[in-house]
C-alpha cells in the first residue's frame, strides 16, 4: 500500500510541473524583424475579424491574406511561433515592438481621420466650457457684499 501511495505522489509530482522546453530552431524558422512584421498584421487581422461589412457579415478569413501576403503557411508561423513563445525574453521583446507598431498606425489614422479630430476638437472645447461653468456657479455662489452708501 505504501509502494502504491509514493507511486501516486511521484506521478503527481511530475504530472504538475511546469515544462521550460526551449525548442530547437525550425529549418524554416522566420526571422525576428519578419516576425515583429507579421506579429502586427496578425493583430490588425485578428481585431478585424470582429468588424462586420456594410452588409452586417462577417465573410472573410483575415489570417489566410496575412498568409498569402507574406507568402507563408500555418504550419511554417506555428513551428516559428512555438520557437520564439520558448524564448519568453525574446518573445517579450517582440511583442514590446508590435505593441510600439500598432500604436504608431494608431497614431497615424487618428491623424487622418479628419472627422474624428474635429470631434475631439469640439468634445475639447465642450469640455472646457462645462468646467468654466461649473468654476463660474462656484464663484457666483458666494453671498453679495452689502456696501452702504456714505451720505
Amino acid at each position: 500500500m505504501k509502494k502504491i501511495t509514493y507511486i501516486i505522489v511521484l506521478l503527481l509530482i511530475t504530472s504538475c510541473t511546469t515544462s521550460n522546453t526551449i525548442y530547437k530552431a525550425p529549418k524554416s524558422l522566420i526571422p525576428k524583424d519578419s516576425m515583429v512584421i507579421l506579429l502586427t498584421d496578425m493583430y490588425i487581422a485578428s481585431s478585424a475579424e470582429n468588424v462586420k461589412n456594410k452588409f452586417l457579415k462577417k465573410e472573410k478569413n483575415y489570417m489566410m491574406l496575412v498568409y498569402e501576403k507574406y507568402k507563408i503557411d500555418s504550419l511554417r508561423f506555428d513551428l516559428s511561433n512555438k520557437y520564439y513563445t520558448s524564448e519568453i525574453e525574446e518573445y517579450s521583446d517582440m511583442i514590446k515592438e508590435v505593441k510600439k507598431n500598432l500604436d504608431s498606425i494608431e497614431t497615424y489614422y487618428i491623424g487622418k481621420d479628419t472627422l474624428r479630430g474635429k470631434n475631439k476638437k469640439i468634445e475639447d472645447k465642450l469640455i472646457l466650457e462645462e468646467d468654466f461653468k461649473e468654476e463660474s456657479k462656484v464663484v457666483f455662489k458666494r453671498k453679495p457684499l452689502n456696501i452702504k452708501k456714505r451720505e
